[in-house]
């Protein structure tokens, strides 16, 4: 900290910038567990590793020995612009800390691929999340952050979780956030992780302490906290936390995310980017845009199939028409020649620096499994669109080379027109098979059969006569036994 910003005084909840610091040295110094720092990017993460970090540095250098881990989620589908400010910011952070002698070292978590946003939906047909079927936030934020810090405990014993939370933001967050408090103590133990604590420097502050930090003390890594005031007008927005539990809230209204969310109703802040001159962001925002249309009951059954993804079918009460279930592989077809689309116009349109990848090859190799597996896609999707679109092969290696060609899917279609037998039943059959070959033991292979031969079929038509004809038999029955209750 500059002798300038040591004179500091802005109040901060009444405690001045000096007492907060103080009180930050003071936890940092009280034990040996190394820190994890969330950082999302936006002015609250900013605000507290800022502080923290002119806290430190104003140690003597041989009291800086706790290990402090910045963190940052990227969960592969964050707005274009955040993810490369983040990664300039990241990089600076590094410079900076060997520069100053910080014991300061950040870094970026991602989903699984298995896991990721694309492999879950465009893969395996997950509908676009929604309220009721919030299914990514623990896949693509929870699970990355929480496996770093498990890895940590596992290293040091225990941890400290610092997140940059305000208790001022919510009343649901201000309860979380005392609800799990170390009587006596600065910490709080963590909701769901043994030997994780948690700290929160910033928790009394309020919108205005947080930018009058910021814009009255200079950055420490050299960015430009103006930059990120604008930033935040252009997208009249907020930022997402870094989420380690599912009582923290997720992100939601104009608060920057991922682009991709269906969950609010609109992309305020993405629509903010876009009239403020970031129209190069427009196809995402037209990609989000269909994808939330699908939600619409009255358009489900466009859009999903009949089955889930079991192969079971499901009714509820006396409904007549099943619960919809993943999209159609025709569907998710689409889907990725749009994505594709937009990645290819996106990166027409974008300014210097700003070009992007909206879906990795390693996530496109791992659909293109999910989709000969369970889809018996043996003409290889995937990597058609990918070259019909973006005129590139898909990079391939050996584990990734198909038994079976588009010969071999005809063949079979001729087969099975023949028998009348569904030809992805044949397909799933003949991987079954081939997913156990060259092993000693062979149980697996009853299993797997078994599985496939109890998976629904026959098409909706059929399911749906079956299903009126057991409701009116029901029907029947009931009236059967009252008469005969009243005969009685």
């Amino acid at each position: 900290m500059t002798k300038a910003d040591a004179g500091n005084e802005h109040p901060v909840a009444g405690i001045s910038v000096p007492d907060v610091e103080r009180h930050i040295q003071a936890v940092y110094l009280a034990d040996d567990r190394p820190w994890v720092i969330g950082y999302s990017g936006g002015k609250d993460s900013t605000c507290a590793l800022q502080l923290i970090w002119n806290a430190v540095l104003c140690l003597p250098e041989n009291k800086r020995t706790k290990p402090i881990f910045v963190l940052s989620s990227d969960t592969l589908v964050e707005t274009p612009v955040i993810v490369n400010y983040i990664d300039e910011t990241l990089a600076a952070i590094n410079a900076a800390a060997a520069d100053q002698k910080m014991p300061i070292s950040a870094q970026k978590v991602v989903p699984e691929i298995a896991d990721s946003f694309w492999v879950n939906l465009i893969g395996r047909g997950y509908p676009a999340p929604s309220k009721r079927f919030r299914w990514c936030t623990e896949r693509l934020k929870i699970d990355p952050a929480n496996a770093f810090i498990k890895n940590r405990v596992a290293e040091f014993g225990e941890v400290v979780m610092v997140l940059g939370v305000r208790s001022s933001e919510s009343a649901t967050r201000a309860q979380v956030m005392s609800l799990h408090r170390i009587e006596g103590t600065a910490l709080a133990r963590h909701s769901t992780l043994p030997g994780a604590y948690v700290f929160t420097p910033i928790e009394a502050f309020n919108v205005e302490d947080v930018w009058g930090f910021l814009l009255q003390n200079n950055s420490p890594w050299g960015s430009d906290n103006r930059d990120l005031l604008a930033m935040y007008r252009n997208a009249q927005a907020g930022e997402c936390p870094l989420v380690v539990d599912k009582q923290t809230e997720s992100c939601g209204n104009s608060r920057f995310g991922c682009w991709v969310c269906t969950v609010v109703t609109k992309d305020k802040a993405m629509e903010a980017l876009i009239d403020n001159g970031e129209d190069w962001l427009e196809p995402l925002l037209d990609l989000r845009d269909e994808l939330a249309a699908t939600q619409e009951p009255s358009r489900k059954r466009e859009f999903r199939d009949f089955r889930r993804r079991d192969g079971s079918v499901t009714f509820v009460g006396d409904a007549e028409t099943p619960i919809p279930g993943p999209y159609l592989f025709d569907y998710r077809k689409t889907v990725l020649r749009k994505l594709l689309e937009a990645q290819v116009a996106v990166n027409m349109h974008a300014p210097p620096g700003e070009k992007t990848t909206l879906i990795q090859d390693e996530e496109l190799r791992e659909i293109r499994r999910i989709w000969r597996v369970e889809q018996g896609d043996w003409s290889d999707s995937v990597s058609e669109i990918v070259l019909s679109v973006t005129g590139r092969e898909l990079p391939l290696d050996g584990v990734d080379a198909f038994e079976f060609q588009a010969g071999d899917a005809a063949v079979l279609q001729e087969v099975c027109n023949e028998f009348d037998v569904p030809p992805r039943l044949l397909a799933q059959l003949l991987e079954a098979e081939r997913s156990v070959r060259g092993l000693k033991r062979r149980t697996q292979i009853h299993r797997k059969v078994a599985s496939i031969l109890e998976q629904e079929w026959r098409d909706e038509e059929a399911v749906v006569a079956e299903r009126k004809d057991r409701l009116a038999l029901n029907e029947t029955d009931v009236t059967t036994d009252a008469l005969f209750e009243a005969e009685q």
